[in-house]
């Protein structure tokens, strides 16, 4: 007749079975990865064509001037300077400029995934002047080359430009050129060119619309700019330098606005040198932002990978029920029994993972757990030998699966209800098992 076990060496044995079912949750845990690395390739194949994350720039005023110069060369052997005229670029940013967004968000999917597109439909008001103090900049204003500024809208991705843009300077509708941005837009964007004499402020009336993915950014420049956008996303995420001033979120959309002054923003209106994208030692540079992202309101694939990090937890419990049910009521639980109690429990997060992509988080959790509970209840009944031994697992396993949702949902409170959840077990096995002695045989059964 084999020797019985003592209850220290069935609890040493239960703790090698569930430390050894940590490999398939690692393994869980990378295929987690995996499939939301396809998740973002499939995203992005989505978004080809249509537009990335989108930045708008501007409009600038782009006026060439000429600027006297000393050159110095050999001629002769001796070395001799003459005055040069050179050409340069002065960037004039508009006093004001409002600009309104109505943001139309669109879901396209590709097989089982999906992607946020968008299109941005822009309509804008800027205003500019050269200012008084003009002479401070080092620069004569008959130096200036008016006839031939440029008007300057950056878009860092101008693949997404659809063909109903239009610009009023003064009244005067202007042909639009592709290209010519802005520094900090890579140079990608439109421009067209102004007859401006600089004796009376140019009014621009702009409308454009831009196709992207999820996310817009404005990029202010120079004066007081203020961006309104309206859309029917319900779930923005708002980031960058400048939050908006107001905004209401509801589940019917949301609106949002924002304000930046030239003191907020610390540019001036005037500069000899474009603001570019690896520019940052110069004052507003391309991080003076603010931006809105167009975010899914449940990211599955961050929910499956925070339940996958507490599936010890529920190798754990149960484990420990079994263990109880063992050593205090006689109930003989083999090694093999743990093993495939726990790849059950291990297999809930595969069916989590597969079911969540086709289904959505919350109807994947119900089929799972369900799945996995009644799988074990049925097993668990025939392992120790009683129906309400087995009713008791699924209590069990109910609660723990329930209150698994609630942690996940309740990212800030996560740690102090497992904390919790965790001294109440202990405590309760503390009490279950004062007085087992556990180097011996284990104890007459209780009726349970």
């Amino acid at each position: 007749m084999a020797k019985e076990r003592s209850p220290g060496w069935k609890l040493f044995l239960a703790g090698i079975i569930g430390i050894a079912l940590i490999i398939p949750l690692m393994m869980i845990y990378a295929l987690v990865w995996d499939r939301q690395e396809q998740s973002n390739i499939a995203q992005n194949s989505i978004a080809a064509g249509w537009g990335g994350p989108q930045t708008i720039i501007g409009p600038v005023l782009v006026i060439p001037y000429t600027l006297n110069s000393i050159e110095t060369f050999d001629e002769n052997g001796s070395r001799k300077t003459r005055n040069v005229q050179i050409k340069k670029e002065l960037f004039l940013s508009s006093e004001s400029n409002a600009l309104k967004t109505r943001l139309k968000p669109e879901l396209k999917k590709k097989s089982i995934y999906e992607s946020v597109l968008f299109v941005a439909a822009n309509e804008g008001k800027a205003r500019f002047v050269l200012p008084a103090d003009f002479a401070r900049y080092g620069i004569a204003r008959e130096s200036l080359l008016l006839s031939a500024a440029e008007l300057r809208f950056g878009i860092s991705d101008a693949r997404g430009l659809q063909n109903d843009s239009t610009v009023i300077a003064n009244g005067v509708a202007l042909d639009l050129q592709p290209g010519k941005g802005l520094s900090a837009s890579n140079n990608s964007g439109f421009f067209t060119f102004v007859d401006w004499n600089g004796t009376v402020p140019l009014e621009v009336d702009y409308k454009f619309a831009i196709r992207g993915n999820k996310s817009l950014t404005i990029m202010p420049r120079g004066g007081e700019t203020t961006w309104s956008v309206k859309s029917t996303w319900p779930s923005p995420s708002f980031s960058g330098d400048f939050l908006p001033t107001n905004r209401q979120v509801k589940p019917s959309g949301f609106t949002s606005s924002h304000a930046v002054t030239n003191l907020a923003l610390g540019q001036a209106l005037v500069l000899t040198q474009d603001i570019g994208p690896q520019d940052p030692d110069v004052v507003g540079d391309k991080s003076q932002t603010a931006t809105i992202g167009l975010i899914e309101p449940v990211d599955l694939y961050s929910q499956v990978d925070r339940s996958v990090k507490y599936g010890f937890l529920f190798i754990g419990f149960t484990f420990l029920a079994f263990l109880m049910f063992d050593i205090i009521a006689g109930a003989k639980v083999a090694a093999a029994e743990y093993l495939l109690t726990g790849a059950g429990l291990v297999l809930f997060f595969v069916l989590l993972l597969a079911f969540a992509e086709v289904a959505g988080f919350m109807s994947a959790y119900l089929i799972a757990s369900s799945a996995i509970t009644g799988l074990l209840t049925a097993y668990s009944a025939a392992v120790l030998k009683s129906w309400l031994r087995a009713r008791m697992i699924a209590g069990l396993l109910a609660g723990l699966y329930a209150t698994l949702y609630i942690l996940l949902n309740l990212e800030a409170y996560s740690l102090i209800i497992g904390s919790l959840l965790l001294f109440v077990a202990l405590a309760v096995v503390m009490w279950a098992t004062r007085a087992i002695d556990w180097s011996g045989k284990q104890q007459q059964p209780e009726n349970i």
